[in-house]
């Protein structure tokens, strides 16, 4: 199993969710506000007018043979759009709930 875990501008988040549907993943977790510091600076996770500065992520499970081409889609949206990806592989304790 691939484990892809992606920070994004919560702007685009919607569209880190529609990728990994349409991948074929059966589940996904969204995580709003989230707070870190990385190449752009410090990240606060609370959201003072808008969602434009806050920052959602976004994780999922996917089995082996899927990830590649979600790994692709998201490398393409994240070439337009600030945001950070991971792929980690893992191990799930229900691998059924994943196929």
């Amino acid at each position: 199993m691939t484990k892809i875990e992606v920070v994004a501008r919560t702007v685009d988040a919607d569209a880190v969710r529609r990728q990994v549907v349409a991948a074929g993943a059966t589940g996904y977790t969204s995580l709003p506000a989230v707070t870190g510091l990385g190449h752009h600076g410090a990240h606060e996770g609370r959201q003072l007018f808008n969602d434009r500065d806050a920052l959602t992520l976004v994780i999922t499970v996917v089995p082996d043979d899927r990830a590649d081409d979600l790994i692709e889609g998201l490398r393409s949206l994240l070439e337009h759009t600030a945001g950070v990806m991971f792929v980690s592989d893992t191990y799930v304790s229900r691998p059924h709930y994943f196929r």
